[in-house]
């Protein structure tokens, strides 16, 4: 029995199987089972040896923009809307067979915008290069999920199984398990709360699961198995994600407004050019950029160049200067300047400076 038939039965068992106190040890191990034929589906194959074009592209600018979906829900179309790529756009599926990139310029900043090719049912399988596009997509700052609004919640509930499957976690936080496997010692097991999805002995059955007979384990928060599966694993992705519903100028008014409400939603429409302005905002917060406008002493804030950070990060994250002057984590010997943070609604710029001097294009952010 193969890969896919063990993880299609644990599926079937998991599906078949009531949830209650009695069950939840059995259910604990079926997942723990699961996850891991699932990473052995990811793993590359050894005896592949034939060599193919290459499917991802270098990353740049100030942050990576994913766009996925279903074939013809729109995604070429929003790419050529939103940057000054021509991405080829038909009325017939999988017209982008491979990923091609775009640059945002938007409030001073460079985002890439990478339009992938569509994805099917059983990507996480490897059906229709699926297994390449989510690789790509686990790279991503954010994810942009484009849906058809004409074909209802099928196609949002079967993209967030594909990616949940590969170990994607969308608008989800790290679980809060302090995990740190030892040499020796048994389990040792402590908790900070009430758990009430999890037990010590729930905990024991999954790491004897993964041949873990000795670890140290704190939850700091009431966790399900699931979460805890996922500390074990130690590969999965937390990123946020914008569902954007497409073509609403096909639907209702009501619908619109259904739609709309969603958390994590906005509906647009690329054909009548609709609600673009508001999404590349909220785009903008869900990257959680900062723009910093240097200033000399005495003299009123330079709007025209920015330095793009991210959400936290300080003067010591910005790297060594232009020509090696200063060290990684200093800027001592900049001119004396002073740093206005903003949200970016000041004017917007052009390019990026690092202190007072133009930015090389292999470091234009200084992350976080």
């Amino acid at each position: 029995m193969g890969i896919l038939e063990k993880i299609s039965e644990i599926e079937k068992e998991i599906a078949r199987t009531q949830k209650n106190k009695a069950t939840e040890y059995h259910l604990g191990l079926l997942k723990a089972k699961l996850a891991k034929y699932r990473a052995q589906l990811l793993e590359p194959s050894k005896s592949a040896s034939s060599k193919g074009e290459g499917f991802d592209v270098m990353k740049s600018g100030d942050a990576r923009v994913a766009l996925i979906g279903f074939p013809s829900v729109g995604k070429s179309t929003f790419l050529s809307l939103m940057t000054s790529t021509a991405s080829e756009a038909a009325s017939y599926e999988f017209t982008t067979l491979t990923c091609i990139p775009g640059v945002i310029e938007y409030k001073g900043a460079n985002i890439q915008l990478l339009d992938l090719p569509g994805i099917i049912e059983g990507a996480a399988q490897g059906k229709g290069r699926g297994r390449q596009v989510i690789a790509v997509a686990r790279t991503a700052d954010v994810v942009i999920m484009m849906l058809d609004a004409t074909k209802g919640e099928v196609q949002r509930s079967l993209l967030e199984k594909e990616l949940e499957s590969v170990g994607i976690r969308l608008n989800k936080h790290k679980p809060n398990i302090y995990f740190k496997p030892k040499k020796g010692g048994g389990i040792s097991f402590n908790s900070t709360v009430t758990l009430t999805q999890c037990s010590e002995k729930l905990v024991q059955l999954i790491l004897h699961e993964y041949k873990i007979f000795n670890a140290e384990v704190l939850f700091r928060e009431d966790c399900s198995p699931d979460e805890f599966i996922d500390v074990i694993v130690g590969n999965r992705v937390y990123m946020p994600c914008l569902y954007v519903y497409n073509k609403i100028d096909q639907i209702s008014m009501e619908e619109v407004d259904r739609l709309a409400r969603k958390p994590n939603s906005v509906v647009i429409s690329c054909g009548m050019k609709l609600n673009l302005d508001y999404l590349l905002e909220l785009l903008w917060e869900y990257l959680a950029l900062t723009c910093i406008y240097t200033k000399k002493r005495g003299q009123r804030p330079d709007f025209t160049d920015a330095i793009i950070l991210r959400k936290g990060a300080s003067v010591e994250h910005v790297g060594p200067l232009p020509g090696g002057v200063g060290g990684p984590h200093s800027l001592p010997s900049c001119p004396p300047t002073s740093a206005t943070a903003s949200t970016g609604r000041s004017p917007a710029s052009s390019s990026t400076r690092w202190c007072g001097a133009p930015a090389p294009s292999t470091a234009r952010s200084a992350w976080a």
